[in-house]
C-alpha cells in the first residue's frame, strides 16, 4: 500500500448517499431472512452438524475517513438460532466496508465469547463473489481471541466467500480453521446458508439530512 506524504487531509469529495458508493457492498444492504444454515463444530466425541436460521440486519453508515483513505460501509448485526432451542445459537456485530479507490473490501467482526477479527479482501464495483480472509498473528487484518480460546480452540484463519445470485439473493461460506486442544489435526468449522431480502435498507444520517428528512442533533 502507498502512504501518501499528507496522512492527515480527509477528501473533500465525500458523498453523503452512502447507498450509491458502496460498490459491491450494494447487494448487501438491507434485511435479510435464512432458513437453511448448516453449521459444522467441533465436539468431544467427534463432529457435529446443526442445521440453523439466521437474520441479519446491514444498515449503511455515513462514509468514514482515515485521512485520505475514505471508506463507504454498512454496520451488521447477524443473529442465529437452531430450530431445537430457543437460546441464541450465535451473534454477531461488526462493519463490511468499502474503498472506492482501490476495490478494497474489509470485514470487520466481533462475537460476545471474546473473539475479533479484520478480514480483507479486494472486488470490483460489479463483483458477483467476495472472498476476505484473516490470520492469527497478523497485525492489520487479524484474529485476537480471549486466552481460553487461544489455548483450547485457537482460530488460525478465517475465511468468507459470499457469492450473489442473479434472483436477489446471496449466500456465503464460512471458514474457520481451529486447532482444538488434544487433536493433532486442525478442524475446518464451516457454515453456510442462503439470505433473502425481506426489508429495504434505510438512509444512513447524512443521506437523511441531505434530503431534509432529518435534522441534525444539537450538540450538548
Amino acid at each position: 500500500m502507498d502512504i501518501p506524504n499528507d496522512i492527515f487531509t480527509e477528501p473533500d469529495d465525500v458523498d453523503p448517499e452512502t447507498l450509491g458508493r458502496l460498490g459491491p457492498l450494494r447487494r448487501l444492504a438491507g434485511i435479510w431472512e435464512g432458513q437453511r444454515g448448516i453449521d459444522i463444530n467441533p465436539k468431544a466425541d467427534g463432529p457435529e452438524t446443526r442445521h440453523y436460521f439466521e437474520r441479519i440486519e446491514m444498515q449503511p453508515i455515513d462514509a468514514q475517513a482515515n485521512g485520505p483513505q475514505l471508506f463507504y460501509g454498512l454496520r451488521y448485526h447477524l443473529h442465529i438460532n437452531t430450530p431445537e432451542e430457543e437460546i441464541t445459537f450465535h451473534d454477531q456485530v461488526g462493519y463490511w466496508l468499502y474503498e472506492p479507490a482501490t476495490g478494497l473490501i474489509l470485514q470487520t467482526l466481533a462475537i460476545p465469547r471474546g473473539q475479533i477479527a479484520i478480514a480483507a479482501g479486494h472486488a470490483e464495483p460489479d463483483a458477483k463473489r467476495l472472498v476476505l480472509t484473516a490470520e492469527r498473528g497478523q497485525t492489520e487484518y487479524g484474529i485476537c481471541s480471549t486466552t481460553f480460546l487461544d489455548l483450547a480452540f485457537r482460530t488460525d484463519s478465517y475465511q468468507i466467500t459470499v457469492d450473489f445470485h442473479d434472483d436477489g439473493t446471496w449466500s456465503y461460506v464460512s471458514d474457520t480453521m481451529l486447532m482444538v486442544k488434544g487433536r493433532n489435526e486442525p478442524f475446518l468449522h464451516r457454515d453456510r446458508n442462503r439470505l433473502t431480502k425481506i426489508a429495504e435498507p434505510d438512509l444512513n444520517p447524512w443521506a437523511k439530512i441531505a434530503r431534509g428528512t432529518a435534522k441534525p442533533q444539537s450538540a450538548v
